[in-house]
């Protein structure tokens, strides 16, 4: 089944007539809540539901029956399907990141829908080095090149003081 993309004029109709599944233009404008459309604006986009496909219709003697074609599970994945080919490089990992990070989801949440035997933990930023407080904190760790031979004269100077002394 092929579907096409809704505008929100006809999202929001379709959120009506999905509740509905079956009706007349009466009960569509019965159940529109306030301020209600005009008639011709609601037969208007039935009309233009019925050639996306997304409505059928039956004639009643001088009225018509409608009825919902595409349900509203299968509109869900259409538009699922539509974000993450088009914002998400069809990469499912990076939805679950987004729902994630922006708390939409939790991990209790995870691990309640998917029987998983995995624990899922925070990442580790690196601690910054500081390399100065390591040479303090840590005398005995060896030195590089040109500072390590000055630490060598050093000593040398100071057993030649002792040897004199």
């Amino acid at each position: 089944m092929k579907i096409n993309h809704l505008t929100a004029a006809e999202e929001n109709f379709m959120k009506l007539f999905w509740k509905m599944e079956s009706f007349y233009l009466k009960d569509v404008m019965e159940q529109h809540p306030e301020p209600k459309p005009h008639q011709n604006t609601v037969s208007t986009y039935l009309k233009i539901l019925v050639e996306k496909g997304y409505l059928s219709t039956v004639k009643e003697g001088r009225i018509f029956k409608y009825s919902v074609i595409v349900p509203f599970e299968e509109y869900k994945k259409f538009l699922l399907k539509e974000l993450s080919h088009h914002f998400f490089n069809d990469s499912g990992k990076e939805i679950l990141e987004l729902l994630l990070n922006e708390k939409l989801i939790s991990q209790e949440d995870m691990k309640g829908h998917f029987d998983l035997k995995i624990e899922i933990k925070p990442t580790r930023k690196k601690q910054p080095e500081f390399e100065i407080a390591n040479e303090v904190l840590n005398p005995k760790k060896e030195k590089k090149g040109k500072e390590k031979e000055k630490e060598k004269e050093k000593e040398k100077e100071k057993k030649k003081k002792k040897k004199k002394d």
